[in-house]
């Protein structure tokens, strides 16, 4: 598993631009991981805080990884302050766990699974946060269904 460690200052992309607070990767150190930008990554900020992540383009050619308001403030930061960051490559190749639920669910029709398995990894990941946003088990359920059949992204459309 491939290992990067460095030193990063937290910055903000602009208003307009997302806003996120972040960290810079750059172009040489995504082009060392198995599937370049678009590797899975565990980043481990300051030997405290671990999450799964990927890498959003910057559009200089480097990328960065998201670091969200909610994580700033376990860390105790803000912009400008000084990290050190560790990225490794996740195991998980999807980059996220699959609810019970939704596992469950994929075990017990065939059909459901079929078409989950020809998603894209983002697409799965999408269904993945849809499902795990839900609390009763009913609603996951169907919320399940309806994305993989396609329904809950027709409708948001709309």
């Amino acid at each position: 598993m491939k290992l990067h460690k460095n030193q990063q200052v937290i910055a903000q992309l602009d208003k307009r631009k997302g806003g996120y607070y972040y960290c810079v990767v750059t172009a040489a150190v995504a082009n060392k991981f198995t599937h370049k930008h678009k590797t899975r990554l565990i980043c481990t900020i300051d030997k405290t805080l671990s999450f799964q992540c990927g890498l959003n383009h910057l559009g200089d050619g480097n990328f960065f990884i998201i670091i969200s308001s909610k994580k700033m403030k376990e860390l105790n930061k803000k912009i400008g302050d000084k990290i050190n960051i560790t990225l490794q490559e996740d195991p998980n190749p999807l980059g996220v766990e699959i609810p019970e639920v939704l596992t469950a669910l994929l075990e017990q029709d065939e059909a459901l699974k079929a078409k989950f398995d020809q998603f894209t990894a983002g697409k799965k990941r999408s269904v993945v946060h849809a499902v795990s946003r839900i609390k009763d088990i009913d609603k996951q359920i169907s919320t399940a269904v309806k994305a993989i059949n396609g329904q809950l992204l027709q409708r948001r459309k709309q």
